[in-house]
């Protein structure tokens, strides 16, 4: 993709609109707070209640429910590569990766619940699938071999988090490796209190209850 488009296609209305309209369909569907839903329609109250108050798969799994925490984990995944085809398909590849940006801040931030939402993991592994699926098998490659070994989601999260930058710019594309480094920032930014926790050796392993 080229990164210095002229002057006058960056200001071009029809080019901004398009932009615009990438952006707000991505965070409307990256805005849906499925693990809250599932958790609710299973009738285990409000997922922002217990654990970290997430409404990721992560917290979903304190439940003791390992289906509604997988099904939440693919759904969010989900929603980021959604957003990210459907811009493609009508938009083109710049709105592409904005609508996933937006699926990513809008999962992180989303409106229906004072902006406070997940810390977006699975859905920037949606959105990295669906820009550049080499990327992803990075991150998942990562993420489940620190998890397998260490059992906490997000020392692995972390590590696979800051990889992930590193690949796309191996890959040769510095407008995708631009977005996956601001999408790696908000995650780190996202997870300071679980590094605060790890370096104290107290964060919790994968299946705690707390």
């Amino acid at each position: 993709m080229n990164s210095s488009l002229p002057l006058a296609v960056l200001t071009d209305s029809g080019f901004a609109a398009t932009n615009a309209a990438a952006l707000v369909i991505g965070y409307l569907l990256g805005s849906i707070p499925f693990g809250l839903l599932l958790t609710r329609a299973a009738g285990l109250g409000d997922i922002r209640q217990i654990g970290s108050g997430n409404i990721g798969a992560t917290n979903v799994l304190r439940t003791g429910n390992k289906g509604l925490a997988a099904a939440t984990l693919l759904l969010d995944a989900a929603k980021g590569a959604v957003a990210v085809w459907i811009a493609r398909y009508y938009l083109g590849e710049t709105p592409a990766m904005l609508a996933g940006l937006a699926a990513f801040i809008g999962h992180i931030f989303p409106v229906w619940l004072g902006f406070k939402g997940g810390k977006g993991v699975a859905t920037y592994l949606g959105v990295l699938a669906a820009l550049a699926w080499q990327c992803a098998l990075v991150f998942a490659g990562l993420w489940l071999a620190v998890a397998a070994v260490t059992r906490i989601s997000s020392l692995a999260a972390i590590i696979a988090t800051i990889a992930s930058p590193v690949a796309a710019w191996v890959l040769g594309d510095a407008d995708l490796a631009a977005v996956v480094a601001l999408m790696s920032l908000i995650i780190l930014i996202k997870h300071r209190a679980n590094i605060e926790r790890l370096m104290a050796g107290e964060e919790p392993r994968i299946g705690s209850k707390t």
